[in-house]
């Protein structure tokens, strides 16, 4: 597997000197390199578990699921490859890691990890939250209060790729959903959301962009510029209704609505005694000249105006904000999840401003990506290798059976 540089031990700070020392290269100063920062890093290589922190929000519930390390079916390396995975079925979790607090004021936010569902989740999540520094990581849960939340989620036939933006403490859902991309169980999936300091936002699944817009246009987070006019009043003489009756629409005196009819050639029985039978009455029958319920004919309004709608003035309320896609404080990265299948393996996660930091990490996921790949090939090919030799066993065997039963019927 290709690795930029040695799987990071901590979670801490790192600017690109600082990285070329460690690594034995010559550091010429801030003039001769990016001025890109690495916030947080992670590709849960040793002691991955002092730098994590497991949530007790289910556990008196009985329902927190446990994390467990591994690098799944398929893999290069699996010392490299190793996550860490949801473990159990229909249950909760949660874990999260802290950092120093930062703030994206000013610069571009890059968050970037992989996703890999070893099954079908059926209904469940495979997204992250970024959110402010936490005072005990032991209680994240649902509850919590986070930045933004980012990745799949599933249930049923709903899919979708989560964005969601906090904003003066409202969580705020994206006006219409992001595709869902978890596709192809055994595979890896890479996400990265990019947030800008011109309030645009871009997302990329697997290095292919599926969405670039407008924090202001496509979430909610300002109220209306404009509102209706609470005093604007529908005209007492306003038609909204398209069609009318026809006034000159009669219905015809040969209608018939009866849809049943006394049967006139029924006779009393005989033998019937209206002191112990009761009164005879005839019995009914369809009635053959019923035409159904007449309705009158509808025609288009003359009158009509149109939808009526209030007048817009300018909401008093409004308020620009030209800084939508700052955060003051970033604090902790963290996965709070139901899931009805577990299985799914969260690995190399990075938090940056440094579009070629998460670049370097995107190559692990390529290397990775390209044997799992071909891997899921083998498989699926072995699978309908053996679908098809089951099947001419199963042509075979009804051949031999019908070559018996000539052989019956000829002796």
């Amino acid at each position: 597997v290709l690795t930029p540089y040695p799987r990071l031990a901590a979670p801490l700070p790192v600017d690109l000197c600082t990285i070329m020392l460690s690594r034995g290269l010559l550091c010429l100063g801030s003039a001769a390199v990016a001025s890109g920062k690495i916030y947080f890093s992670e590709t849960f290589g040793d002691g991955w578990e002092s730098r994590w922190t497991t949530s007790k929000w289910k556990e008196s519930e009985g329902t927190a699921g446990k994390w467990v390390s591994t690098a799944g079916k398929w893999f290069s390396d699996e010392a490299e490859d190793k996550g860490i995975q949801t473990g159990e079925d229909s249950k909760f979790f949660g874990i999260s890691a802290g950092f120093d607090s930062f703030s994206n004021e000013g610069k571009e936010l890059i968050v970037q990890y992989q996703a890999k569902y070893e099954k079908d989740v059926e209904c469940g999540g495979g997204y992250m939250k970024l959110g402010p520094k936490m005072d005990d990581a032991t209680t994240f849960g649902d509850p919590t209060a986070y930045n933004i939340m980012f990745g799949p989620d599933k249930c049923g036939y709903t899919k979708r790729t989560h964005l969601i933006f906090n904003y003066k403490g409202k969580n705020v859902l994206k006006k219409s959903d992001l595709s869902y991309k978890q596709e192809g169980e055994g595979t890896s999936h890479l996400y990265r959301l990019v947030v800008k300091p011109d309030n645009t936002v871009r997302v990329e699944i697997d290095e292919e962009k599926i969405y670039e817009g407008s924090l202001k246009d496509d979430w909610e987070l300002l109220k209306p510029k404009e509102i209706s006019d609470p005093d604007d009043k529908k005209p007492s003489d306003w038609v909204d209704d398209s069609m009318m009756d026809d006034p000159e629409d009669k219905k015809p005196d040969d209608w018939v609505e009866e849809k049943r009819m006394v049967d006139a050639e029924a006779k009393k029985p005989d033998d019937w005694d209206d002191e112990e039978d009761g009164e005879w009455e005839a019995p009914m029958k369809d009635n053959p000249a019923y035409k159904g319920e007449w309705h009158v004919k509808r025609i288009s309004n003359p009158a009509y105006k149109g939808f009526w709608e209030a007048k817009k003035i300018a909401n008093p309320e409004y308020e620009d904000d030209d800084a939508l896609y700052k955060y003051e404080d970033f604090g902790f990265i963290g996965f709070d999840l139901w899931q009805v299948k577990g299985g799914t393996i969260f690995d190399n996660i990075i938090i940056t401003d440094d579009k070629s930091e998460a670049d370097a990490f995107a190559k692990k996921w390529k290397a990775l990506s390209e044997v799992e790949k071909a891997k899921k090939k083998e498989e699926d090919d072995a699978k309908k290798a053996e679908e098809k030799k089951d099947d001419d066993k199963e042509d075979d065997d009804d051949d031999d059976d019908e070559e018996d039963k000539t052989e019956s019927e000829e002796m």
